[in-house]
């Protein structure tokens, strides 16, 4: 089953294929892991290693195509679709990237701009790293910044089945240390838990298996499906202002899940039960920044889609979201992570292929329903071989069980909500691309007369100022207001106060 993450990018019709891979070529020794493949480890003892690959070949990850005519959006996400559902191969590095031409029919994308897809193995990046490899692929001024001097690339020999082994018996020795330190923290982050639960009263979060099951909680097939929404960060950051102590995720959870709440309500589908997303959560610390590797550990978030007020459903998500965090801050991300060095590789392989072969996903309810990663992105215009890069779009794996994903990413003041999912499970995926649109502006207009009424009810009426009940030479009463605490206007009181001391 594929388990790669990449992306579709845009980027300006000044890209030429020739400086696509002399760019590649040049920082390729910034990003070592490019070059390195998995080697398995025999009888699958343990897991498989990182090694540099003595024989890649630059050549073997790059391709070349054009989209047919019109060379619009809907070719494109269809070749990209066709991309995503292909596993990479395994006895080369795992990664490659197209280089597509022909983009001449996408609205507001110059005519003959260029698109790449690129494929990389989730073991080999996260989306904390894949926004940092972004950073080392591109530039940040048209102009391509200074390398440091190129080092010779002399990678030694794949070891032998025997040095595998004996490497792996060495990992087997050293594994059992690593149990009571795991132990301590675990029990040190349930005391943690449970004070904030008991003495604090802040709400547990909802736990695996607990979520009710949908459409696309089922096996999924080999093919896939894919498209992509594009949102102004600036109309997501003023929404998040609305509510005390929501963050842009917040917002972004809550444009999906009015989404899902309208796209299963519409197939009579819509569970009483809130559904269950699962965020991913970076365990990468600072000194790790711009290393690659998949460092995630996660959190569970309802997404109140048993609420029809897109505003109350907002304010749910919130505080639903605070309190994930709360209890994943209790115990430490990476203790997670690190319980499943303990797990037996071929173990942990047999059971997986079980688990499809045997549609499990089918008898059980779904650890969660959904992914929903969002990964904030540089807000400056990036740069490839002198070619600006319009818009980057996510993509992220599916699995039995978890046929759909929203993968969520920010640049230069656009964000972009993309959806993958399994045809035979959500066959009309653009259609809950498009009602991914009108969340937003659903929710946007909601916040909008909810803060105006808010403003409306602050703001002091003409009933409520009296008027001032000085007569005019006229014989009629003085229109204007009176002062705050008399009965009479700026003009009549001084007159008025004279007459009160006489």
């Amino acid at each position: 089953m594929p388990m790669h993450v990449g992306g579709v990018a845009l980027y300006e019709h000044s890209l030429t294929f020739e400086a696509f891979c002399e760019t590649l070529t040049a920082r390729l020794p910034l990003i070592p892991k490019l070059r390195q493949r998995l080697i398995q480890v025999p009888l699958s003892l343990d897991r498989p290693y990182w090694l540099d690959d003595p024989d890649f070949h630059l050549e073997w990850h790059l391709h070349r195509t054009a989209l047919p005519q019109p060379g619009g959006w809907k070719q494109l996400r269809k070749l990209a679709s066709r991309l995503f559902g292909q596993p990479l191969d395994r006895s080369r590095p795992l990664w490659e990237m197209v280089f597509v031409e022909g983009l001449d029919g996408i609205p507001q994308v110059p005519k003959g701009s260029i698109a790449i897809i690129s494929k990389i193995h989730h073991a080999l990046i996260d989306g904390v790293s894949g926004s940092d490899f972004l950073g080392l692929l591109l530039d940040a001024t048209p102009e391509q910044r200074e390398l440091p001097p190129k080092k010779p690339h002399d990678p030694d020999p794949i070891p032998s089945d025997v040095g595998l082994v004996l490497r792996s018996a060495y990992h087997f020795a050293t594994r059992p240390f690593k149990l009571p330190r795991l132990l301590a923290e675990t029990a040190k982050a349930t005391l943690k838990a449970g004070y904030l639960t008991r003495v604090e009263g802040v709400d547990l979060p909802p736990m695996p298996f607990t979520g009710p099951r949908t459409r696309f909680n089922a096996p999924v097939s080999k093919q896939r499906i894919w498209n992509s929404a594009l949102l102004s960060l600036d109309r997501v950051k003023a929404i998040r202002h609305t509510v005390t102590g929501a963050t842009v995720n917040d917002v972004i959870l809550a444009i999906c899940a009015g989404a899902l709440r309208r796209y299963l309500d519409e197939k009579e589908e819509l569970p009483t039960k809130p559904l269950v997303a699962m965020v991913p959560v970076s365990t990468r610390t600072k000194s790790e920044k711009n290393k690659m590797g998949n460092q995630v550990s996660a959190m569970l978030v309802r997404l109140a889609t048993g609420e029809a007020d897109p505003v109350e459903r907002f304010k749910q998500i919130v505080a639903h979201t605070q309190e994930a965090k709360s209890h994943q801050q209790a115990i430490d991300a990476k203790t997670l992570v690190n319980y499943s060095e303990l797990v037996p590789f071929g173990l942990a392989g047999v059971a997986a292929r079980l688990y499809s072969r045997m549609h499990i996903a089918r008898r059980h309810r779904p650890i969660f329903n959904l992914v929903i990663t969002n990964v904030p992105g540089p807000q400056i215009p990036l740069y490839l071989a002198g070619s600006r890069l319009f818009v980057n779009m996510g993509m992220a794996p599916i699995t039995d069980g978890l046929g759909l994903i929203i993968t969520v990413f920010s640049y230069n003041g656009l964000i972009s909500i993309s959806p993958m999912a399994c045809p035979q499970l959500m066959p009309d995926l653009d259609q809950f691309t498009r009602y991914l649109w009108e969340s937003a502006n659903e929710l946007e207009t909601a916040v909008a007369a909810k803060t105006a009424v808010k403003r409306k009810e602050a703001k002091p009426t003409a009933s409520d100022v009296q008027q001032c009940q000085a007569t005019t030479k006229a014989g009629s009463q003085c229109r204007n207001h009176s002062q705050n605490g008399y009965q009479y206007c700026h003009l009549h009181l001084p007159a008025a106060q004279d007459k009160m001391k006489a």
